[in-house]
């Protein structure tokens, strides 16, 4: 494998269409003509930094504590192969911390110029903690991923700050029937790694990997998954009946076919390590939501 592919690889793109599913939804809700303006793309910019900062971290935190070892039923990482050095990889993510850094203040100024120095200032402080929560998500002795956590970024940062943080970027105002959309994108980000953290579930109780499945055990978090997703589907469905102005807001509701067929996959697997295509399934069905719910509110 060369370099290229190695650093390709380590960013783990199919990670990033659902990274940018909140910020296509929370543009859509703010503003009809979202793809033409420099906020919709320096958004998107800086949600792709974050993902591949965290996917860099991970892959460092993972492969420095073993965890990334032989039990490990997913992909083999770079730092676990040798194919990127742990110097190369702390370089790739400090580069990669300050560019999505330079984004989040270019997104700043652009939105708020300098008028608003409150929200300028309030999205300053969230786009450092953004950067340390991807960072510290495996790396360090505090890495809350190994205590249970990561559910709970996931749904914070690529739920409800993505979706309601762009909205309010378009817009400079917040409305509660917002974070309906916000909470299901964030559901089903959740749900990605709740099947991620299945896959590598005796790996990671092996290593040491206290993620919330482990700490749930297999058949709980097989329980858990189910609500991730029936609850997403929920928020959506109680947006719709608030919201239903015509039948092109009805686009979106094509997304929930895979996401039922996925529950039904879940539900007979007894092998956890044959998930692994599943997470692809849910990301992609995420960023269909994220396209069809949008071409329903700006058509």
């Amino acid at each position: 494998m060369t370099k290229l592919k190695a650093w390709i690889a380590a960013a783990r793109l199919r990670t990033l269409p659902l990274s940018v599913s909140g910020i296509i939804v929370g543009a859509a809700l703010g503003y009809s003509n979202f793809i033409e303006t420099t906020i919709f793309w320096l958004a998107i910019a800086t949600t792709l930094g974050l993902q591949i900062l965290s996917n860099f971290a991970n892959d460092y935190g993972d492969g420095v504590k073993g965890t990334d070892n032989e039990d490990r039923a997913g992909p083999q990482r770079a730092l676990q192969s040798g194919a990127i050095s742990k110097r190369a990889m702390l370089r790739g993510i400090v580069i990669t911390a300050l560019a999505t850094l330079a984004f989040a203040i270019t997104l700043i100024y652009v939105s708020f110029g300098k008028e608003n120095f409150f929200y300028s200032f309030f999205f300053f402080l969230l786009g450092l903690v953004a950067i340390a929560a991807a960072i510290k998500y495996t790396m360090g002795n505090s890495a809350y991923g190994y205590r249970g956590l990561g559910d709970v970024f996931v749904f914070i940062f690529f739920g409800l700050v993505s979706v309601v943080g762009c909205y309010f970027l378009f817009t400079k105002e917040l409305i509660g029937l917002v974070f309906l959309p916000a909470t299901a994108i964030g559901l089903l980000s959740a749900a990605v790694l709740n099947l991620n953290n299945m896959r590598d579930h005796y790996g990671d109780k092996k290593a040491g990997k206290n993620t919330l499945v482990v700490k749930l055990g297999i058949e709980n978090a097989r329980k858990y998954h189910f609500s991730l997703i029936v609850l997403a589907i929920l928020s959506m469905l109680v947006f719709l009946y608030f919201t239903y102005e015509n039948q092109k807001n009805l686009l979106f509701l094509v997304a929930f076919f895979p996401l039922l067929i996925h529950v039904g996959v879940v539900k007979k697997n007894r092998k956890p390590e044959l998930l692994d295509p599943e997470l692809k399934k849910v990301a992609l069905t995420t960023f269909l939501l994220s396209i069809l719910f949008s071409l329903g509110q700006i058509l």
